[in-house]
């Protein structure tokens, strides 16, 4: 599973490579995703029953068609297409790779801890970039400074992988020591994510966490159920304590952030921060164009004629019915449902639902700006079956009767 491990410790790396300026272009980790996709794929095969994704892929053409023909001539379409099918394609690469693949509980709980080290390196940098939270919070909006300068909510995204990854592993791992690293850097990333005052991430973080507790509560034996209590009883504990400990660095900012009020107190009349109102001009867009859409990537003019505004989508969902049209429709159902029908035989994923969550949450508050979307939907596909415990061999004393015998 070399091709899963590297995917997945690149997706969680992108975050922090980006913010330092390491890439040689922008989607760069989306391309190297492909790109070890598609060779997993001559080196390995793919399940024939992947064909929903070879469609999905397929229903992405026409939106390319469609946006030669409305292009503005000023513009290149080589880079709209790719900036805004960059996200779509490597989700759908991701799918045909992973659907029905083979990895044990084992294997992919090493994945993710292995892939938890570029977010504890970017939650690190965090703290030295930004030591003092208390000197760049002055606002309830998403703060760049406390992000070490880069885009909040792709930080915050970034985050809450982290998030998850340490409390799924606290809460599994039967080790003192492993228990209290992990718990530290669940709440160091937790305050880190707070205090981007970025929402989206953290909530999907916690959404995630939810999801996955749901699973094994209703899916392990009734003692194991009793046996975590604990240790959830230590996680709300240290939350309250970060919480507390946030409110104090944020001269209480971040109450009023989750509570959607501004500096003064004051009800925000839009809980979204500004994307309804693109989202209803994207739904304008496909209620005018509603068979093929606007094309990939003209949502952008679209909205720019409208409004003056030259601004990029941050949802997914409603960019798929603008630039796709009813073809954007179908090609979200295939990605509804194929995965929830999978799940109906194959039920060995915990992290099923959690993954499935991150990818549907994150493209409705961040789009598919990142690589992590597509590709943790690809690890919600995966069979995961439990490793058979080797039998106890026989005593030394038992082999030679045997062989006398």
């Amino acid at each position: 599973m070399e091709v899963i491990l590297a995917c997945c410790y690149l997706s969680c790396l992108e975050v922090f490579l980006r913010m330092n300026n390491a890439l040689f272009f922008y989607e760069m980790i989306k391309y190297i995703v492909i790109l070890f996709m598609l060779a997993g794929i001559l080196l390995r095969g793919f399940s024939l029953k992947s064909i929903p994704f070879v469609f999905y892929l397929l229903l992405l053409v026409p939106s390319i068609i469609v946006a030669s023909q409305n292009i503005p001539i000023s513009e290149s379409l080589r880079k709209a297409v790719a900036f805004n099918l960059s996200g779509p394609v490597t989700l759908g690469i991701v799918a045909i790779y992973c659907f029905q693949r083979r990895i044990s509980t084992d294997r992919l709980d090493e994945i993710l801890k292995l892939s938890v080290g570029p977010i504890v390196m970017l939650m690190f940098y965090l703290f030295v970039v930004t030591p003092n939270i208390r000197d760049v919070i002055t606002d309830t909006a998403s703060n760049f400074a406390a992000s070490g300068g880069y885009g909040p909510n792709q930080v915050a995204t970034a985050l809450g992988i982290g998030m998850f990854i340490c409390f799924v592993r606290f809460l599994r791992i039967k080790n003192l020591l492993f228990n209290v690293i992990d718990i530290i850097l669940f709440l160091g990333m937790t305050y880190r994510g707070w205090v981007t005052f970025s929402r989206g991430g953290v909530i999907t973080a916690f959404l995630m966490i939810i999801a996955v507790i749901g699973t094994l509560f209703f899916l392990k034996r009734s003692e194991f159920k009793f046996s975590f209590l604990p240790k959830l009883i230590v996680i709300v504990l240290g939350l309250l304590f970060a919480w507390g400990y946030t409110s104090l660095a944020t001269s209480g900012l971040i109450d009023k952030r989750y509570a959607n009020k501004d500096a003064a107190g004051r009800v925000k009349s839009d809980l979204s921060t500004g994307r309804a109102k693109l989202i209803s001009v994207e739904i304008e867009a496909f209620l005018e164009n509603p068979i093929a859409g606007i094309g990939a990537g003209q949502v952008k003019y679209y909205r720019a004629k409208k409004d003056g505004i030259l601004a990029a989508s941050h949802n997914e969902t409603s960019r798929l019915l603008s630039e796709h049209g009813s073809i954007g429709i179908l090609s979200l159902l295939v990605l509804i449902f194929t995965p929830l029908i999978f799940r109906l035989s194959y039920k060995g994923n915990i992290y099923f639902y959690a993954f499935l969550i991150f990818w549907i949450a994150t493209i409705n508050h961040s789009a598919m700006r990142v690589a992590a979307p597509a590709f943790f939907y690809g690890l919600s596909l995966l069979y995961v079956y439990k490793p058979k415990t080797k039998k106890k061999q026989k005593t030394e004393l038992e082999t030679p009767i045997i062989a006398v015998s």
